[in-house]
């Protein structure tokens, strides 16, 4: 086994969050590493989008980008090495092209994701003045807390209006 310095991509996410009851924003940056630009471009474009519509976030697009790097990892010369190297890591294993899940856990993972679905369809919109778990929002299920049925809703001020 050696170590060899590899290009990914680190997409930086700039974003000002407000925390539950709060009026401000605090600005916080996440990184996450990808190994193909294409797909950093596309997580990107999708975190942009899904908090596009969400008042307790703003992302600063001049801050958030896609930018290449070099990381040092652990390289294997061939497939059984890495085999060899990591057969003790929990859950390793290597599948065959084409073949990402069994027949077992394919029909496992369908039905899941049916009955996910179908409890989707059933719940309302959360509701911008006064949501009341759980509800959806697009594709999302929101649980709240056992104990706290009602989420906190923030939302954007209008300077204008502080006139």
């Amino acid at each position: 086994m050696d170590t060899a310095w590899i290009q990914v991509f680190v997409l930086t996410l700039s974003e000002c969050v407000a925390p539950s009851g709060k009026t401000v924003c605090q600005e916080q940056e996440t990184q996450y590493v990808f190994f193909d630009r294409r797909d950093c471009e596309a997580a990107l474009q999708a975190f942009i989008e899904s908090k596009a519509n969400d008042e307790t976030v703003i992302v600063n697009p001049d801050r958030s980008r896609c930018l290449p790097s070099a990381r040092q990892r652990e390289v294997f010369a061939t497939l059984e090495e890495a085999n060899q190297q990591l057969a003790d890591l929990e859950g390793w294993g290597v599948l065959p092209p084409g073949q990402e899940h069994d027949q077992a856990g394919g029909e496992a993972a369908d039905s899941s994701r049916m009955a996910y679905l179908d409890r989707l369809q059933s719940l309302p919109e959360c509701d911008a003045q006064r949501s009341v778990t759980p509800c959806k929002v697009g594709q999302i299920i929101v649980e709240g807390p056992p104990e706290q049925r009602e989420i906190p809703v923030w939302r954007k001020q209008d300077p204008k209006q502080d006139h």
